[in-house]
Formats: structure tokens, sequence, C-alpha cells
């Protein structure tokens, strides 16, 4: 850029008008994430190591049998404690918790109510989410971010014809944000939630009917242009 561009100020023959764009759009969510905690209580150690061992696997041979409905598995945490006494003197232990958290993340939504009730169906299994969100590198991040630049060329145009004056050259354009109000990996507010111990039943309880939340994501830029003379 030449001339008066090189200061931050304008002048009469170019003055500038300085704004910002905003865009907030709502887009289906693309994944659906589920939390898995399964536990295990034995009065030793390798009781409760392998009831922990074997529900485990049943969760994970499970969700790896709606095969491409799920994009990502993985095992967050294991744990495996003493539970001690709370009465008498000296340090008893009156039973073994054990515990593994398991995250699976899927793409098709129609799988995700079955397998959420069938999760919730074994023993001492405790299902929570779904939490919905887009991907990092989702198309709609890039729309969001190019409406708001053409929601700041339509302010400064605005401003600019109050005026009686137009448009000349863009400045400066400066990116103060675009991001998803749940953030991928980051639980949002659940669009729906199972959350609870159960216990193996003889017949599997109806899929549940999880509907897809909205996701919203929001853009932000300032933008600086010149224009042409004030026409008072």
């Amino acid at each position: 850029m030449t001339g008066d561009s090189a200061v931050p100020y304008g002048t009469p023959e170019a003055p500038r008008v300085a704004v910002r764009g905003e865009a907030r759009l709502e887009f289906d969510p693309e994944i659906a994430r589920i939390g898995v905690q399964v536990s295990a209580r034995g009065k030793d150690r390798r009781a409760a190591l392998e009831d922990l061992t074997r529900r485990n696997n049943a969760v994970l041979e499970l969700i790896k049998s709606y095969g491409d409905a799920v994009e990502k598995l993985a095992t967050g945490a294991f744990s495996i404690s003493p539970e001690l006494t709370q009465h008498g003197r000296g340090e008893k232990v009156r039973a073994y918790l054990g515990g593994v958290y398991i995250t699976a993340t899927l793409t098709d939504f129609t799988a995700l109510g079955e397998l959420t009730t069938r999760l919730a169906d074994l023993e001492l299994t405790r299902v929570s989410g779904p939490w919905w969100s887009l991907r990092p590198d989702s198309p709609a991040h890039g729309e969001a971010r190019r409406e708001a630049v053409r929601d700041a060329v339509r302010r400064a145009r605005e401003y600019a014809e109050a005026l009686g004056s137009r448009l000349s050259a863009l400045v400066e354009l400066a990116d103060i944000g675009a991001e998803n109000p749940a953030p991928y990996g980051m639980p949002a507010a659940p669009g729906g939630m199972r959350a609870a111990f159960a216990s193996a039943e003889t017949e599997m309880a109806p899929a549940l009917d999880l509907e897809p939340q909205r996701q919203t994501v929001i853009a932000q830029v300032n933008a600086r242009f010149t224009m042409t003379p004030p026409q008072f």
C-alpha cells in the first residue's frame, strides 16, 4: 500500500472507516461423543481386576461391532484401588474398586441411540452423553468466516453511503476469532443424556431417540477501509 496507508488514521482526501463484521450460523452436528464408565467391586484385588477386564472387553466388543459408525474408540483412564473400613482401629481393606473410562466418537446418529441403550444395559456400566460437535476442519467454520467478512463490507459501505462516499480500498482485515462454543474434544451441554448404573436384563431396552443438537459457529473480524471524500 502507498500514501496514507502507512499511517494509522485517514486524511481528508482518503478518510478511513473501521467496522467489525460478525456472523453467527447454525449447523447440524457432524460427530457425537459418548463416555462409558465400567466398574467392578471385589473382595480381593484379583477378583475385582478379573471382573473389570471381563466387563471392559464386553463394552469394547459391543462398540466395535458397529463398524464404520464408530469413528474413534479410546480408553481414557483405568484405576483399581482398595476400599478401607470406616470403623475400628487400623487400616483394613473391605473391598477393591476398579474402573475403566472409555470414549467413543460416532458419525452415524441412527446407530447412536441403539448403542447407548445396549451399553446402559450392561452390568455396572455408566453411560453419559451424547456431546454433539463439528470437526475442527469442518467447512462450517470457513462459511462463518466468509459471512463475517461480507458483514464487515456491508457495514462499511452503509457508513460510507451515509456520508455520500464510497469505499475505495481495504486497509486491514484482522481475524479476532472464529470459534465453535462447543470445541471438538470438550463436552458441550448435552443434547441428550443417559447416565445410569444398570444391570443386565433379559430383553434389550428400546433404543433411545436422540435428537442431534444444532451447533452454533461464531466468527468475527475487524476491517478498515479507505473511502472517497464525503459529500456534505
